[in-house]
């Protein structure tokens, strides 16, 4: 297999079918050997991160496809961390979709003189575009169209389903006792142009609470999953 991408926490293979292999790594993102999700480089390296994510990834993965909503999942290797997907193109050079229950993070920094914090949200889509260096901007729908990123259509499918997605998460955190405030994803599109899910779903990508108070992503995963 020819390696194509190297990336913060998991490497990218061409396959002979034509499909990608992605390799998870147990490097995190962080600073100064801290784990922070939010975070743009990697921090430090914790033994088996990559096992729980493609663990968490793969259980995820499957209920939505059973959904019939479109993912590049096609199977999973736990013994070699690995992961095979259908090819997708991403948008732009990488778009990232949040879905914020509750009103905490950025979005609460933002609009702090309109929401308390901690308020419910209904399923609030917004999107942002993969760029380190300018600090992850925030793009509406009339700029991804206005800068030929995607069709009004397309735009209009990723928030259906990214809402959707997001209802099967928060549903299956609900039932250990967990609530999701907010999520992040990422999709890309297929040859046919159909927007499809795409990358991770892992719990450093969401932010989770139990009784009020913030669980930390390794911790999430050790619950979800007792």
């Amino acid at each position: 297999m020819e390696l194509i991408y190297t990336g913060k926490t998991k490497n990218v293979f061409a396959m002979e079918n034509g499909n990608y292999l992605l390799k998870f790594k147990d490097d995190c993102t962080g600073k100064d050997g801290v784990f922070d999700p939010g975070e743009n480089s990697i921090g430090l390296t914790i033994e088996g991160v990559g096992d729980v994510n493609l663990r968490m990834s793969v259980y995820f993965f499957e209920k939505i496809n059973e959904a019939g909503i479109r993912t590049h999942f096609v199977s999973a290797d736990f013994d070699n961390t690995t992961m095979e997907v259908l090819p997708a193109k991403v948008f732009g050079h990488g778009l990232e979709v949040i879905c914020r229950l509750r009103a905490v993070g950025s979005f609460y920094r933002r609009y702090s003189d309109y929401v308390e914090e901690a308020a419910k949200l209904p399923f609030y889509v917004e999107t942002t575009f993969k760029d380190d260096a300018k600090g992850d901007p925030l793009v509406t729908k009339d700029g991804l169209i206005t800068l030929g990123i995607m069709s009004a259509e397309q735009y209009d499918e990723l928030k259906v389903m990214t809402q959707k997605v997001t209802a099967i998460v928060a549903d299956e955190m609900a039932k250990k006792g967990l609530e999701l405030y907010d999520i992040k994803f990422e999709f890309g599109y297929d040859k046919d142009g159909k927007v499809i899910l795409i990358d991770e779903i892992a719990s450093g990508n969401m932010r989770v609470y139990k009784d009020g108070e913030y669980i930390q992503p390794m911790t999430l995963s050790e619950l979800f999953f007792a």
